[in-house]
């Protein structure tokens, strides 16, 4: 660390995104004590895991897996929301990089061709600055060696936020969402749909349900967290 960085580290110290506490040398984003609370799923190299039995059904589907478990008050929870709503765009590439290095060690993702972000609707990623998921799929892409395709599909529809609806209200908030904007993008190939949260399964079941629109694509679904 230089001298002018060390001066700046004193006056404007960096914090932990789950806690808040100081940073100390060799942390990153997030500190060891949150780091270490993340719960893991273990779901990447399992077939038939829980990720999988909640989407099976919904979407046409390859593999499935989620990296953590979303739990409420937990290290995860925070840094979602750290990402999503404290415009901590540096934590979303790390995470993605955490998730890239899961997939790779799991073997069962090594023939995806591309990954494709759930998208947000254009006024949506206004007000937040970026899309969260775009920004995972470009940590995972530099862990991966996979090219990102963030137009293949539009949110063309406004909808409510779905951590706001009641679970019987999800689906149909989300219905007719996505449109289908360049199928030769994936045409053909194996698509990993990326995302931070699943809880029903409706958003990205809709999502990918739209991208099978694409002839002879193949999807498979990674997400930052499941929600139990």
């Amino acid at each position: 660390m230089s001298p002018f960085s060390a001066i700046l580290q004193v006056l404007f110290p960096t914090t932990c995104a789950c806690c808040g506490d100081v940073l100390v040398r060799g942390e990153r984003q997030v500190c060891l004590r949150c780091l270490s609370d993340m719960a893991t799923t273990h779901f990447s190299p399992m077939n038939d895991n829980t990720m999988e039995r909640r989407l099976m059904g919904l979407m046409p589907l390859e593999h499935a897996t989620a990296t953590y478990l979303f739990r409420q008050g937990g290290a995860v929870r925070k840094a979602v929301h750290a990402m999503k709503f404290h415009g901590n765009a540096e934590l979303c590439l790390m995470m993605g990089r955490q998730m890239g290095l899961d997939l790779l060690a799991s073997g069962r993702f090594d023939d995806v061709d591309v990954l494709v972000p759930v998208p947000l609707h254009w006024l949506r990623r206004l007000q937040r600055g970026y899309n969260q998921s775009e920004l995972l799929c470009r940590g995972m892409a530099e862990v991966m060696g996979r090219p990102v395709c963030k137009d293949a599909v539009v949110r063309h529809r406004y909808t409510h936020q779905q951590s706001l609806q009641h679970e019987s209200q999800r689906a149909s908030n989300v219905a007719g969402a996505f449109r289908l904007r360049k199928a030769d993008r994936i045409r053909g190939k194996h698509v990993l749909l990326v995302d931070d949260v699943v809880t029903t399964g409706a958003t990205i079941a809709s999502c990918a349900n739209t991208i099978a629109e694409a002839e002879g694509v193949r999807i498979s679904v990674a997400a930052f967290s499941m929600a139990q």
